[in-house]
Parts: structure tokens; sequence; C-alpha cells
């Protein structure tokens, strides 16, 4: 008896901290989602094929839009020079207003001698009635027209190379000439764009837009798939004007003939040989894609 009084209150105190601590609950649900199961090859494969497409269509539209940076660069040179010969013509004008403002405040009114009668002439004879009416009397006498300058005289229709004889290059002339053509190019009249770039290069052969009209003409032949021609106009550009901006363009648009044509070899020769010689410019990132193109058709 005396023993279980002994033993009973230490099983009392132990109670309560038996109870205290709970008896750890396995979770199978926890281990496995810390261990993921491995992709099989099957998986991995499928993967990576998803990851290609999306690459894939990241690249072409990237391709797509190099091309209507393209475009849009043309249109713009287009409508710069379309603006600046606008500019051209407003100033010629306002030049020639001022001018013939000038020339009738400087002529100071006609008045008759002393004893000479209105509308006589010295000596009494009365002057010569003009060819388009009669003189009436008290009139003064018609000024003669003044020449035409430069900015008046009118652009020349255009006509067969052949028969315009080159002149001295006048800026003014040379630019209307010009600009003439090339608004036809911009109006996609590529028959006539081109009959006007003729023209003009044979009246300025050795003008300062002589280049741009040369490859404006290889251009009109390109864009309606002449490609024999736009190739010897082209060709006109490199060799002739070496130092003009339009030489890299022009060689641009040589690879692309060549592509066309399916001459591997020479388009590869011209594009790479444009990412050599004009590293990070634009015609250098377009040769780039036209090769990289040509690679992945296996040419």
């Amino acid at each position: 008896m005396r023993l279980l009084l002994r033993v009973l209150p230490l099983a009392l105190l132990a109670m309560p901290a038996m109870a205290a601590t709970p008896a750890p609950v396995a979770n199978p649900q926890s281990q496995v989602r810390a261990q993921p199961r491995p992709l099989t090859a099957e998986e991995r494969i499928e993967l990576l094929e998803r990851r290609v497409q999306v690459l894939n269509d990241v690249l072409f539209r990237l391709d797509r839009l190099q091309q209507e940076v393209q475009q849009l660069r043309g249109d713009v040179e287009l409508q710069s020079n379309s603006m600046e010969g606008l500019k051209k013509r407003q100033r010629d004008l306002y030049l020639d207003v001022d001018r013939r403002l000038g020339q009738m405040s400087a002529s100071p009114p006609a008045t008759p001698m002393a004893g000479q009668q209105p509308g006589m002439a010295t000596g009494g004879t009365p002057p010569a009635a003009p060819a388009t009416g009669v003189a009436q009397p008290g009139a003064a006498p018609q000024q003669p027209a003044a020449p035409a300058t430069a900015s008046q005289q009118p652009i020349v229709p255009f006509s067969s190379p052949s028969a315009v004889t080159p002149m001295a290059a006048d800026p003014a002339l040379e630019q209307g000439v010009y600009q003439q053509a090339f608004d036809l190019l911009m109006q996609r009249r590529y028959d006539e764009a081109k009959q006007g770039f003729q023209q003009f290069l044979a009246q300025y052969p050795s003008g300062r837009l002589t280049a741009n009209a040369q490859y404006w003409l290889a251009e009109a032949s390109y864009v309606t798939r002449d490609f024999p021609t736009a190739l010897v106009e082209f060709a006109k550009v490199i060799e002739g004007f070496p130092t003009s901006a339009k030489v890299s363009d022009a060689l641009l648009k040589t690879g692309y003939i060549y592509y066309e044509q399916k001459e591997w070899v020479r388009a590869r020769e011209t594009l790479q040989g444009l990412v050599d010689n004009y590293p990070a410019s634009t015609v250098a990132r377009l040769a780039q894609k036209r090769l990289e193109r040509m690679r992945a058709e296996g040419h």
C-alpha cells in the first residue's frame, strides 16, 4: 500500500509531459512533392520543339518588320525629295516676284518733252502702233519684256535621250528636271520615269544629282522585274560613281537580282562583300539576312 502511494504521484506527474509531445505523423504527399519526377526523353524533345517554334515565330516577325522598315525607308526618301522640290519651287517663285517688284519700283514713269504733244515722238512723228492693237493717245511706250530667268524657263517635255544635247549644269534647271522624273517614279509611272531620268542623264552627265538619277533609273527597272536592264543600270552606279552613297544600295539590289535569277554563287559573293565592306550599316544587315535565308534554303 505504501509502495502504491509513492508510485501514483510520479505517474500523475509524467502524464502531462507525455500528452504534450505529439507523435510524428507521416505525410507521404509532402515527400512526393519534394522530389519531382524527371522528364522523359520524349517530353524533353517536345519542350525543345516548342521553344524552337517560338524562336522561329519571332524570327519570322523580325524579318517581316525589317522588310517593312526598308519599304518605309524608301517612302521617306521619296517624300523628302518631294518636299525639297516644293521648297525649291516656292523659293524660286518668291525670288522672281521680288525681282519683278524691284524692276517696277526702279523704272521712272515716262513724261513728254517740252513742246511735244502727248503720244508724239521727237520731231512730231507719232509712234508706231504695236502689233497687238492701236496705240492710245497719251499712253507711255511699252517696255520690252524682261528675258526669262532660269527658274521661269519651262522644263522641256520628255523626248528621246539621243535628241537631247548636254548643257551646263544650272542648279535650278537640274533640280527641276530631276524632280519631274522623280515625281513620276513616286506615282509609279515607271516607263515615264525612266524616260525622265534618261533625259536628265543626257542633259547633266556630270551634275550633282547624276548618281541619284542613275540609281533611280535602275530602280525603275528593278521594281518592274526587268532584271537584265536593272543589272546594267546598277552596274553604272557602282562603276561610274564609286564615292556615291548609292553604291551600297546598288550592290544590295544587285545581290537580290542574282538571288532571283538563282545565280547563287554571284549572289553570295555580292552580299558577303557588302557585309565585309559596309559593317554596321543597314544594307549589311539586309545582306546578312538574305545570306541566312540562302543557307536555310540550302543554297
